[in-house]
């Protein structure tokens, strides 16, 4: 996107567009009920749900994971699994015709040409073995019946509308070789492709950076105002909300229990479910840390560069940088945030300093320099060393019980006899609030918040000085976000644990760190007191980040 098309984006983003609304319906939903049929078991996602999208609006369906949201969503153009869904009681009316009753002709007329689709997750939702050129087109040839040049001439247009870049350059790329954010305008590509009435945009941000957010958020609010559309947006980010929509209809437990204007709802919640979303935003303070605690890892000029090989003798032609000369401490007791967009180096950051990639330079942890060691050298001193990972559900092993997964570093370390380790098994899922009595369940069997503090007992049980926790609360929702600050910030208290905090969400790095760095491009452009950062930020790149996490 150009400049100027950001100058203005920034202006449009700050409220929610009233000039294109009608009043007029174009959708309603009356009394929906949906459930999903499993062997003789039936459970009801979705109950006596009500609503009602007008032209040219933004309506926002809210709520927490397995509140129904995306049930309710699908179900407009039965996109659910035909197989074990029934459609209990309820009508969807589109144009006066109820599409729960219609027939699957005119179902497949209706999707993607009258009601466009954008799904949660670019990367799975795009065939991974077709060009950009090939997915659009489709979509032109199956509702337009356009091919050859003119299916290519609309494909750039499209391309060039939802601000990818020397679109040409493109059309042969296939998903892999897209960032998150041009995926994400890809598929909002393919949903505009024949000019929708109406626009379902399923969780289209949760996967983006914030910067890239902004920009997709911008976007479909300018390609509303340009084509007219109708936009239902499925979130739990109340930001986006905020700033987005017009209308919010608030889910929980497969129903609706609140509808209102988006500045009614935000002024005055009247349900309680509403008014506990509104108040999990990450709050509090980092903890107090003693001026005198010891610097238990020092960073000096620590590099990963990995080598670029062209040629029939493969020769070195150049490097990719991910990590170039970053230095920092850290002091016993303390949080460093490490913040940046994705590809910025966070990760491989981490990797070095944990030895799980090669580097350069210094890492000086508890008075030992980790780079010259080896794997044999490095053993001894992980148990001291711990990481959280983002997705408590892959990080986990499924075959695992929970006694076996949190009880496996000690078995590995061989720490204590049998019944200790079962002990401090016990110790940590109870210091974590998980009854110890769940041991015996396997990670299939626990909510993402419960698989989280499993995750976290798995590192506590080491007692080690330093734990990683690799962008622990992105995979939350907003409420469990909230509870997982607050356990982590009391483990923090009691053990003096110190943490290096991977995150590109600004608001928890700022309830935690006391310390934070600003990566880009593998460089650090900012670095200081998180109450430098947050509120006296030097470097335009470290500007752009706050603006967008908090003025979203």
């Amino acid at each position: 996107m150009t400049d100027s098309m950001t100058d203005t984006n920034a202006k449009l983003i700050t409220a929610p567009t009233t000039a294109q609304q009608t009043g007029e319906s174009v959708l309603r939903i009356d009394n929906l009920s949906v459930s999903f049929q499993q062997g003789n078991q039936r459970n009801q996602a979705v109950r006596n749900v009500s609503l009602e999208l007008k032209k040219g609006e933004t309506f926002a369906l809210v709520g927490e994971s397995g509140s129904g949201k995306s049930v309710t969503a699908m179900a407009i153009l039965k996109l659910l699994p035909r197989t074990i869904t029934r459609y209990d009681t309820g009508t969807v009316l589109f144009e006066g015709r109820n599409l729960l009753a219609a027939s699957e002709p005119e179902l497949r007329s209706i999707r993607g040409n009258r009601i466009g689709m954008i799904f949660q997750e670019p990367l799975t939702a795009l065939n991974p073995l077709h060009t950009v050129e090939k997915q659009i087109g489709e979509v032109l040839r199956i509702h337009k019946g356009l091919d050859g040049k003119q299916a290519r001439k609309r494909i750039l247009e499209l391309l060039t509308l939802v601000g990818i870049p020397e679109p040409e350059t493109r059309l042969g790329s296939y998903p892999h070789q897209l960032s998150g954010g041009q995926r994400q305008r890809v598929m909002i590509a393919m949903a505009l492709a024949n000019d929708p009435d109406i626009l379902i945009a399923d969780e289209p941000t949760t996967a983006l950076d914030v910067t890239i957010q902004k920009q997709v958020l911008n976007l479909l609010q300018e390609l509303q105002g340009k084509l007219g559309m109708t936009i239902l947006i499925i979130t739990h980010d109340l930001g986006i909300v905020r700033r987005f929509a017009h209308r919010v209809a608030v889910m929980t437990k497969g129903e609706i229990v609140e509808t209102n204007t988006t500045d009614a709802l935000f002024r005055q919640p009247t349900h309680p479910y509403t008014q506990m979303l509104l108040a999990a935003e990450p709050k509090g303070l980092p903890v107090t840390v003693d001026p005198g605690n010891p610097t238990i890892m020092q960073v000096q000029s620590l590099r990963v560069w990995f080598p670029v090989r062209r040629g029939v003798f493969k020769q070195v032609v150049g490097h990719i940088k991910a990590v170039d000369d970053i230095s920092f401490s850290l002091q016993q007791g303390s949080t460093l945030g490490v913040v940046g967009e994705s590809g910025s180096g966070k990760t491989t950051l981490v990797q070095a300093l944990l030895k799980l990639t090669g580097s350069t330079g210094s890492v000086n942890f508890e008075n030992t320099d980790l780079v010259p060691l080896n794997n044999h050298q490095i053993r001894p001193l992980r148990r001291r060393m711990q990481i959280v990972f983002q997705d408590p559900f892959s990080s986990l092993s499924p075959r695992m019980s929970v006694e076996e997964i949190i009880r496996e570093g000690l078995d590995i370390h061989h720490i204590g006899v049998a019944a200790e380790r079962e002990q401090r098994v016990i110790d940590a899922l109870r210091e974590v609030g998980l009854d110890p009595a769940m041991r015996h369940r396997f990670p299939h069997e626990f909510s993402g918040g419960q698989r989280q503090r499993i995750a976290i007992a798995r590192a506590l049980v080491m007692e080690p000085a330093l734990i990683v926790l690799d962008e622990p609360t992105s995979a939350l929702d907003r409420s469990i976000q909230a509870q997982v600050i607050d356990l982590l910030r009391h483990l923090q208290q009691k053990h003096g644990f110190s943490y290096i905090f991977i995150s590109h969400d600004l608001k928890v790095v700022k309830a935690l760190a006391h310390q934070v760095i600003v990566l880009k491009n593998g460089k650090v452009v900012e670095q200081g007191t998180a109450e430098q950062v947050f509120h006296s930020p030097q470097n335009s790149y470290t500007k752009e980040l706050l603006s967008s996490a908090f003025n979203l």
